[in-house]
């Protein structure tokens, strides 16, 4: 199943879409609001199927095998969750991206934004062509042992080396497009997306970067060196990173999954990487107004507020 171009043209929508539905089965209340949303939807003369699954049952593309034959292409696929539902739904689209709108059934949710209050007048504005696609950066994590690829892994939130045990600090040489930049000394690093600069870097102190910059922020963990700070640099490079001497334990992780353990010298390359993960915005939800409401921006001091009054002290 190849995803549809027609949300692309963000017109009015003319015939009856194609739509996913899809979250983990174990999440209390996801069963309950895809089986109330496919209803709605099927009211209005949309095409829907559902994939509710647990999360061992995800795995990269399988969307489009999982769907093949009712739904034809598919126009847009609701996820229902949180970041977590989201990320595994992006790996599990792998190559073909479908623009996605996130319904927050879970904790903080960045990428699931949109309130399951919301949906309906959301499913409405999409139809009426009010709504915005914005692309995120993917990458494409390699790695390479003796030069020979042993694993790859699409991603959207970021790489990360961890020393692992017996927790010792390890030595992690960084390559831009073949050059040594640094020899971080540390318990690991961070190589983020903008999209993952709120999740696992913005925890280990790490910038917001706008979602939908090209670029990656390289955060290491607990550095032994105090100069060694974050780095933001264009995703048009190829960043190569390597440890000569891991721990038994190090491992390269991407998106939270273990992708591999890291032997002497192995290669974790980070590139762009063609698709594009995108997210369905509409009027009343914006990159600021996420940041706002997520991290309980007040956006002035208190007592500045409507209810402050003009009067001095009594």
């Amino acid at each position: 199943m190849n995803p549809s171009p027609r949300l692309r043209s963000q017109q009015p929508v003319q015939a009856a879409l194609h739509v996913a539905i899809v979250g983990s089965a174990v999440l209390a209340g996801v069963e309950a609001e895809a089986q109330r949303l496919a209803t709605v939807l099927r009211s209005r003369g949309h095409a829907v199927v559902t994939f509710l699954a647990a999360q061992a049952d995800w795995d990269s593309g399988g969307i489009h095998d999982a769907q093949a034959g009712p739904a034809g292409q598919i126009d847009l696929v609701i996820v229902l969750g949180g970041d977590g539902t989201i990320l595994r739904t992006a790996r599990w689209m792998g190559y073909q991206q479908v623009p996605v709108l996130g319904v927050n059934l879970g904790t903080l949710g960045f990428l699931a934004d949109f309130s399951r209050g919301e949906v309906d007048e959301t499913l409405e504005e999409i139809c009426q062509g009010r709504f915005r696609l914005v692309d995120h950066l993917m990458f494409e994590c390699d790695v390479l042992r003796d030069d020979r690829l042993i694993h790859r892994e699409l991603g959207l939130n970021e790489t990360s080396v961890h020393a692992g045990p017996p927790f010792s600090m390890i030595e992690i040489r960084l390559h831009v497009d073949g050059d040594l930049a640094t020899t971080y000394r540390s318990d690991g690093l961070i190589v983020s997306t903008p999209v993952g600069s709120t999740a696992y870097n913005l925890s280990a102190g790490g910038p917001i970067v706008r979602k939908d910059i090209d670029a990656f922020i390289f955060t290491p963990l607990n550095p032994h060196t105090l100069t060694h700070r974050t780095v933001v640099d264009s995703a048009m490079r190829v960043y190569d990173l390597i440890v000569p001497r891991p721990n038994e334990g190090s491992a390269c992780v991407v998106d939270g999954r273990l992708i591999a353990p890291l032997r002497a010298d192995d290669r974790v390359q980070v590139r762009r990487a063609s698709p594009r993960f995108t997210l369905v915005e509409t009027r009343n939800h914006g990159y600021y107004r996420t940041l706002r409401e997520k991290l309980k921006w007040s956006g002035g001091l208190r007592g500045s507020g409507p209810q402050a009054t003009s009067g001095g002290p009594e």
